[in-house]
């Protein structure tokens, strides 16, 4: 009599947006994260300064002014 295989380990739970990822080898978890900061680092060298651009541009809208109408001697509270 032969024995039933066993079950196929469980898959990890999904991620926040529902994707379900497979279990990897650790060797393969390695390379597949050595390529992905291979790709960023590829993406951030050739679009890096118009990232950082856009984000300075966001917060320049979030500085407030001088308030030129305020007299010197007022305190600031």
């Amino acid at each position: 009599m032969t024995q039933p295989s066993p079950p196929p380990p469980p898959l990890p739970p999904p991620l926040p947006d529902g994707v379900p990822l497979p279990r990897l080898s650790d060797d393969a978890a390695a390379e597949i994260y050595l390529f992905i900061e291979h790709l960023f680092n590829l993406f951030e060298a050739r679009y890096g300064h118009q990232i950082t651009r856009f984000y300075e541009d966001i917060s320049r809208h979030n500085l407030t002014g001088p308030d030129i109408n305020s007299e010197l001697d007022d305190p600031p509270f």
